[in-house]
């Protein structure tokens, strides 16, 4: 292990842009598909792995929501999410904010309730088992209607205060952010936070978009932000974060190497960039997975690796109390490293 290895592992993190049901690992899905008595077109955990094997996001995504149907039980929900928290723990992440698509479940007929619910309670034993802060956002899938949206957002008033945003998910190529211009009105009125995704697959027009119509709080990917220089320069005036996820990008194809991952560009243009894991039992890492293949593929000095954890904690909704224990976390962590 090299010291910018140890350097990684040994720093508190944030994880701001993860999609729980993009956590479900094969032996997981094989266990809860012979809990719940579902046939998977797998015999086994290694065709399961097998399968995870996609060249582009839709690819991803008819196995991703294919995946979705082991989880039919409010404890399902539980036991995926507590897995979750207990791997990113052995990363040091100290703060998530996770993304679930509830329509990806209410259409199979699961109740909104047991999906929430188990979510919930594993996040809250996750703060008292491993000291881990967390917000909950509520996506919506963008392949389907803005109607539908609405029906969405509807089912989760009774949880209001629990859930932080909403996002928008899934297909991003032919459904712009405008398709959602109303629904993100709605959910900003109801005092939530509000994140798209945008400029993963879409050109940059969707991330003026996004700004624009959305307003939205914070831009998940926008790596094709960099195609427009006047979209840069205002991304950087504004200091709009952007949730990056190298491994994901390179497993959909986005970038045909981690090396030409533009990353360390969008840091040295002032970009406010954070490293997060998306899908990772898809895309083959979590957190620190993505901190060290991506360091190593773009030589990222300890002061950028610093920078991106400093970038994961602002652009993070933390109390200001929560902010200063895990700046003070990080400070500490990088005294102590460079004092062995």
């Amino acid at each position: 292990m090299t010291d910018l290895h140890r350097f990684i592992k040994a720093l508190p993190k944030a994880e701001l842009h993860l999609h729980i049901e993009g956590s479900l690992e094969p032996e997981q899905m094989f266990e809860l598909a012979q809990r719940n008595n579902v046939t998977l077109p797998y015999g086994s955990v290694e065709d399961i792995r097998k399968a995870y094997d996609f060249n582009n996001l839709q690819e991803f995504l008819d196995l991703y929501y294919a995946g979705m149907s082991v989880l039919q039980t409010q404890q399902d929900f539980y036991d995926l999410t507590y897995a979750y928290l207990k791997r990113v723990h052995a990363d040091n992440c100290r703060h998530v904010e996770i993304f679930f698509d509830p329509q990806g479940h209410t259409d199979r007929g699961i109740a909104f309730s047991d999906v929430i619910e188990g979510i919930l309670d594993a996040l809250a034993q996750g703060q008292t088992d491993f000291g881990i802060s967390s917000h909950l956002i509520l996506s919506f899938l963008r392949h389907l209607s803005e109607e539908a949206a609405f029906e969405t957002l509807a089912q989760a008033e009774p949880y209001l205060d629990r859930i932080m945003g909403v996002g928008l998910d899934s297909s991003e190529l032919g459904h712009p952010p405008s398709k959602f211009e109303r629904v993100f009105a709605k959910a900003r009125e109801m005092g939530l936070k509000l994140f798209a995704h945008a400029g993963e697959e879409g050109p940059p027009e969707y991330v003026y978009e996004a700004l624009d119509l959305l307003k939205v709080d914070r831009i998940d990917h926008g790596n094709r932000s960099l195609e427009d220089d006047d979209l840069v320069k205002r991304l950087v005036d504004e200091q709009m974060v952007l949730t990056v996820c190298p491994l994901s990008n390179l497993k959909l194809c986005v970038v045909d190497d981690l090396t030409d991952h533009p990353l360390k560009t969008m840091l040295a243009m002032g970009l406010k960039a954070t490293v997060n894991s998306d899908d990772p039992s898809y895309f083959g890492g979590y957190l620190n997975d993505n901190y060290i293949q991506t360091a190593d593929a773009l030589n990222l000095t300890q002061e950028e690796i610093v920078q991106l954890v400093k970038n994961g904690f602002e652009g993070a909704y933390l109390s200001p109390d929560r902010a200063t224990e895990l700046m003070f976390e990080l400070a500490t962590a990088v005294s102590a490293f460079r004092a062995q």
